[in-house]
């Protein structure tokens, strides 16, 4: 998570993020890819991070120390 909070400083680096996004959903999306069974592991992590309490605001703070 932290290298995601890094990458969100610029428009150049805003594009590469979003590129990345793209193209990891496009490979996602792909029959071969589909067709392969998710590891077990991944589905618990998965489901431990969703069952998670959200937060409204999760880079807010950091973002304001920054700035003043």
């Amino acid at each position: 998570m932290e290298q995601r909070k890094g990458m969100w400083r610029g428009g150049e680096d805003r594009q590469l993020w979003l590129s990345m996004l793209v193209d990891a959903m496009e490979h996602a999306a792909r029959p071969e890819v589909r067709a392969k069974p998710c590891p077990p592991a991944v589905l618990l992590g998965l489901r431990a991070q969703l069952a998670q309490p959200v937060s409204h605001y999760p880079f807010a703070a950091s973002a304001f120390s920054r700035r003043h």
